[in-house]
């Protein structure tokens, strides 16, 4: 039998396990990722990346990787409903900040851009950012078992091929091995909510669908025809790549029996949703997958700890699935490596649980309440489960009718397609995770705007917010504030007359044996705000300050100079790390009152 002593063992290489294995192989952790699977992902499947994704990728250094290989942003600005490719077209809707009305509050929110870029193109570059950082990716390897002693955590694994078993111990481990999670089987996470509400399949193919695209270019594409059975008959096309490669998914129901996969068959049902008898179909694969609506209230338990598909399922409706799963890694590996290093107490692993775990349930639930807000435009249309062919196209043509009945329908229809931004237009949703837990040190300000919190962010610098971006200068480059932070490091941001928590941070760092480092912003500084839009955004005085932590989101929050920084900076660290010392409670007394934010 094979031995491994590593720091920190993944179990799961899809994104979440990737970025989880990068970022602590990038700050020098030695850790192993495993994938029961022979490679990387092999057909698409998540594919919407959102902008606070992106800034994890950026903070690992491959963005330009990830844009280089994705669907161009700007072909993916609209979702169409139509009853075919060739038939009439039923609604359009502007989609991720395309909208004139949108467009600013994207550009504002972020340094980067949204990406379309499915999983089996994503995680190959993923895998390769890891293992360039030094982390070890075994594909073919499956957890056995795994179980927990005082000081490390034991698993065995089996190689699929040979046979050959090999013992992992680890210091820590995590779990993210998806929605069958081995993990959680072997360490005792429950998973709470249901499973199997609705059972979809998958046709990966080829087909030259230019002619009824190119010329309304969006990501996706729906399409209702009249009739059907346990479900209104329809059909999401996700495009994989500009206009060749698409995925199409479909309801079923499995009292029936399981869909025809075969190349014939699913040709044949391309050709019925496109209109097109002739067109040119090339199957690649199908798979069937179901609806879930779960999640874990606890994601860590001891030494080892959940994340991703593992911790939380739903549906792909809103594109929150991987995003959710890459920032869970965002939050919990600086957390490992400081555990690993010694200057953080045992209960900052607890607070992945307190931060995450209310995410998690909000997506679930965010992302089944979408899903459902997508069958309004069927039922505007009048078209219901179980209907004739006959009764859906009466239905269908009312929407044209100068009558009555057809104004009321094209007014359920035009509400019913501006509730889909729950759906591709919930900025506020993407951005908006406030954190609140024993890492975070309050100062009793509140995150409100009078504007919707799901369709649109609010950047704030209260305490657990992640940072607002604002594009700054510094050599005469221009970088985003969320270029100042992260890679590994806790960063405290000034301004003039902020010299006295730039000594503070210099005398901690080294005292606690973290990466600490002070940016000053101010005319003349080390970077410059030239546009003035970090002043309007920082929500404290020039010489205030704000603690970052690795994954941007703000640990403290002084509003101005307290008279005391390195006291006021000890305690805040002591917090945010949950060193075992504890925070003295007078050391943050007023020091973060601030301003409502």
């Amino acid at each position: 039998m094979q031995n491994i002593d590593v720091d920190v063992f993944v179990v799961g290489a899809g994104p979440t396990g990737l970025v989880c294995a990068a970022l602590l192989a990038r700050e020098g952790v030695s850790t192993m990722a495993i994938s029961r699977y022979p490679g990387p992902a092999n057909s698409p499947r998540a594919h919407i990346i959102n902008q606070r994704t992106m800034e994890v990728l950026r903070d690992l250094g491959i963005e330009d990787r990830v844009v280089a290989a994705a669907m161009p942003a700007t072909l993916m600005g609209q979702v169409v409903w139509a009853e075919s490719f060739t038939g009439p077209e039923i609604a359009r809707r502007r989609a991720w900040g395309a909208a004139a009305d949108r467009r600013s509050d994207y550009a504002q929110a972020s340094p980067c851009d949204l990406s379309n870029i499915h999983q089996h193109v994503l995680e190959p570059i993923l895998c390769e950012a890891a293992r360039e950082y030094g982390a070890d990716v075994v594909f073919g390897l499956e957890l056995v078992s795994m179980r927990q002693e005082a000081e490390r955590v034991v698993s065995l694994c089996r190689d699929r091929v040979t046979g050959e078993e090999v013992r992992v111990v680890s210091r820590y481990a995590v779990g993210a091995d998806g929605d069958n999670s081995a993990v959680c089987r072997e360490i005792g996470f429950e998973v709470e909510g249901m499973m199997g509400l609705g059972h979809m399949v998958n046709h990966w193919f080829k087909a030259d669908l230019s002619p009824y695209t190119a010329h309304r270019p969006g990501a996706l594409y729906q399409m209702f025809r009249p009739g059907g059975g346990a479900a209104v008959d329809n059909a999401v096309f996700v495009n994989v790549r500009p206009w060749d490669e698409w995925v199409m998914s479909l309801p079923y129901d499995p009292a029936g029996g399981q869909p025809d996969t075969g190349a014939e068959a699913v040709a044949r049902k391309v050709r019925e949703y496109v209109g097109d008898d002739a067109l040119d179909v090339q199957p690649v694969s199908s798979s069937t997958w179901t609806i879930n609506e779960a999640h874990a209230e606890l994601m860590h338990r001891g030494r080892v700890v959940i994340a991703g598909n593992a911790a939380h399922r739903h549906p792909p409706a809103g594109g929150l699935g991987a995003n959710t799963c890459v920032q869970d890694a965002f939050n919990l590996a600086w957390k490992l490596r400081l555990l690993l290093d010694g200057p953080a107490g045992e209960q900052l692993l607890a607070t992945y649980t307190e931060e995450r775990a209310p995410v998690a349930r909000q997506i679930v639930q965010r992302a089944n309440v979408s899903l459902a807000a997508l069958l309004a435009i069927p039922a505007a249309l009048g078209l219901e489960p179980g209907q004739s062919a006959e009764e859906g196209r009466a239905r269908l043509a009312t929407r044209l009718a100068a009558t009555p009945e057809g104004a009321e329908c094209r007014r359920r229809l035009a509400e019913a397609v501006r509730l889909q931004d729950y759906n591709f237009n919930a900025l506020g949703v993407e951005l908006g995770q406030l954190y609140s837990s024993a890492a975070i040190v309050p100062d009793g300000s509140s995150v409100t705007s009078g504007r919707d919190p799901e369709l649109f962010h609010m950047a704030s610098t209260a305490p657990g917010a992640p940072l607002p971006h604002a594009w700054l200068t510094r050599g005469g480059q221009q970088v985003s504030t969320l270029d100042l932070v992260g890679r590994g490091r806790f960063t405290v941001l000034t301004g003039i007359g902020g010299d006295g928590w730039r000594e503070a941070a210099r005398t901690l760092s080294e005292e606690l044996g973290i990466p600490l480092e002070t940016v000053v912003i101010g005319p003349d500084q080390d970077v410059e705000d030239a546009y003035g839009d970090w002043a309007r955004l920082r929500e404290t005085d020039e010489d205030g300050c704000l603690l970052v932590r690795p994954d941007h989101h703000i640990a403290f929050r002084a509003v101005r100079d307290t008279g005391a920084p390195e006291e006021t900076l000890r305690a805040a660290l002591m917090v945010s790390l949950a060193h075992p010392a504890g925070p003295e409670s007078a050391g943050l007394a007023g020091a973060g009152a601030g301003r409502s934010a």
